[in-house]
């Protein structure tokens, strides 16, 4: 459930809404090298993000209307469907082979602090990175190496449609040095992603393709305090809202106050125009995640955000949430 309370230039309502997505998954290992895995999507409800003013979505969950029709190709429900084989080269030397209906997300622009809507930030500023590019549940294949502390990952999959109802072609990579030092883990990523010409131009005269460079560190200062940062940076050939997006923020673990699998998140995100109406966007999260036991957990989550147009209107306003959550 969220409600919003908004000020400026809008005519969106202060209201309040909820959604339930509900997602099983299914894994099967025949060998220990090999896997397949199903996941179904369902929800009722749209939440706020039906109403929201905001260039950002509140929830960046898949609600009711995510899991039909997906990306325009005639599917519904289907999230993900694929086989993954990993070949043993030696120790810490293993290559994976995936293939199917894949999810990019799951392979690229990971955070430990700030990578989950379900369990983490709600806000999509704090999801993923806003110019990571990362469409979804589309048929494509995946290589992953990982050589110990390091990890490359190259995808690429075929979409659907995309928001013209264009066909096109996703690719992304990354490199990924995972490190530990006396302050705890930490990861440290570098990710490109495009897209092939078919989004168009500021003009709309013509197709172009979508580029995109991200960073995302993660790193824990100690056994109670994780900090994040991701930075990203999006060419202008074709349409974009913001041209570059800059997210931080820190974790803090429940042990410190006597709660072990509790933690506190606190977010905020600037994100800087692109060549369409937004000049720049301002972002603040702040969330609580209370464990009641193994499988049920419950979240209060307020947002702040702040959207400012190249023709001097504005519009701003508070998001306040609650969540619950139960995995078995």
């Amino acid at each position: 459930m969220q409600c919003q309370e908004l000020s400026g230039d809008t005519e969106a309502p202060n209201t309040c809404r909820g959604a339930a997505p509900l997602q099983p998954e299914l894994f099967y290992n025949p060998t220990q090298q090999d896997q397949i895995f199903i996941k179904l999507g369902f929800a009722a409800g749209n939440g706020i993000n039906d109403v929201s003013p905001f260039a950002l979505t509140p929830w960046a969950a898949d609600l009711e209307d995510d899991t039909q029709d997906i990306n325009g190709s005639g599917r519904s429900y289907l999230f993900e469907a694929w086989y993954a084989h990993t070949f043993e080269l030696g120790t810490d030397n293993k290559v994976q082979i995936t293939g199917g209906i894949i999810d990019p997300a799951f392979y690229v622009n990971e955070n430990a602090y700030a990578n989950n809507e379900f369990t983490q930030f709600m806000n999509e500023a704090f999801v993923n990175s806003r110019n990571a590019f990362l469409p979804a549940y589309d048929w494509g294949g995946v290589l992953v190496w990982k050589y110990k502390d390091l990890t490359f990952s190259g995808l690429g999959m075929n979409v659907a449609e995309n928001d013209d109802g264009r066909n096109y072609n996703y690719y992304a990579a990354e490199a990924d040095w995972h490190v530990e030092t006396g302050l705890g883990e930490g990861n440290y990523r570098l990710m490109y992603s495009g897209g092939s010409r078919a989004f168009p131009d500021p003009d709309g005269d013509a197709m172009e393709k979508l580029s995109a460079f991200n960073l995302s560190f993660d790193q824990a200062l100690g056994k109670v305090v994780g900090v994040f940062l991701r930075l990203g940076w999006q060419a202008e050939e074709a349409s974009v809202d913001y041209q570059a997006a800059y997210t931080g923020g820190l974790d803090f673990k429940g042990a410190a106050w006597g709660r072990e699998n509790d933690n506190l998140g606190i977010a905020y995100g600037y994100m800087n125009g692109g060549n369409q109406g937004i000049d720049r966007s301002n972002a603040f999260e702040a969330y609580y995640r209370l464990a009641v036991n193994d499988h049920l957990a419950l979240t209060a989550d307020v947002q702040y955000m702040e959207d400012l147009y190249k023709d001097d209107t504005s519009v701003s306003g508070w998001v306040y949430g609650a969540r619950a959550l139960v995995e078995f």
